[in-house]
């Protein structure tokens, strides 16, 4: 009778049947059995793999939920409010120009754009979309007052909008300065072998991209206030609203008001990233 070789000998199945964490040991008896129950427990074992695929696929949906989720919900939500409403007395062009004259905002004119609704200070603009400017809506009229809540900040020079404005020029060189340096950092890294000098290179990513998330942080309380402490006051006792039109007005300011989450998510995530690089 020939011996078992090593791989098929009963020492061999019993390293397996232990790699495989039995709680019970073959018998040499039982050894043509025995090879039979290590195979689907094995086979159990390699589910981890698909599971582990599951809670990456489920992290990535998250994450995709937080970022997109706001610039998802900004937009429902100005659609929902934009349509005509021919018993408002004006579009939202005519109503921002009003509330310039009635607040006697020296200087800021009211333009349309194409590059989204927004308050530009260096020109003193109050510049609408196509849909805002033109149209008598819900959303026209409460994105109307909403940027020129912001003319009133910089009207009063009010502090979180002159410190928004002094980051975002700094915002603006530092930008340019990490597109160069990501766009070379692989070459760097290469001729650069020395720990330390890696090590300052990717603290000086993570600087350029410190001051753009500083900039979101500071510009969403300036949108808040924009919306919460200027436009809803300014339909509310102006009477440019009608009471049951209110409600659906602060939900287009508080989208107004979060146009910005998006960014600064984006702009964490990217700096979380470097952090765990440095670290």
């Amino acid at each position: 009778m020939l011996r078992p070789t090593a791989r098929y000998s009963l020492e061999g199945v019993r390293e397996k049947c232990a790699r495989a964490d039995l709680s019970n040991t073959p018998t040499k008896s039982d050894f043509s059995r025995t090879m039979l129950v290590c195979r689907p427990l094995k086979a159990v074992s390699s589910t981890h793999i698909p599971t582990m695929a599951i809670i990456g696929i489920i992290a990535v949906l998250v994450l995709a939920a937080i970022v997109l989720g706001p610039s998802y919900w900004v937009k429902r939500t100005t659609k929902r409010h934009s349509g005509e409403r021919p018993d408002f007395p004006g579009t939202g062009g005519e109503l921002a120009t009003h509330l310039v004259e009635h607040y006697q905002l020296a200087g800021v004119k009211v333009e349309f754009t194409d590059r989204g609704d927004h308050y530009d200070p260096k020109d003193k603009s109050v510049r609408l979309s196509a849909e805002n400017f033109y149209n008598r809506s819900l959303t026209a009229a409460a994105v109307a007052a909403h940027e020129v809540g912001h003319a009133i900040q910089h009207h009063r020079q009010e502090r979180g909008l002159r410190l928004r404005q002094l980051l975002a020029n700094v915002a603006v060189v530092t930008d340019r300065a990490a597109s160069v340096f990501f766009l070379f950092a692989p070459i760097l890294f290469v001729i650069v072998r020395a720990p330390g000098a890696l090590l300052s290179m990717v603290a000086l990513g993570v600087s350029f991209l410190a001051i753009r998330v500083l900039v979101h942080l500071v510009t969403l309380p300036v949108e808040y206030d924009a919306s919460f402490n200027k436009a809803l006051p300014i339909l509310e006792q102006g009477n440019y609203l009608e009471p049951e039109d209110m409600q659906a007005a602060r939900s287009v300011l508080r989208a107004a008001a979060l146009t910005y989450v998006a960014g600064a998510l984006m702009s964490l995530i990217d700096l979380a990233r470097w952090i765990r690089v440095l670290r």
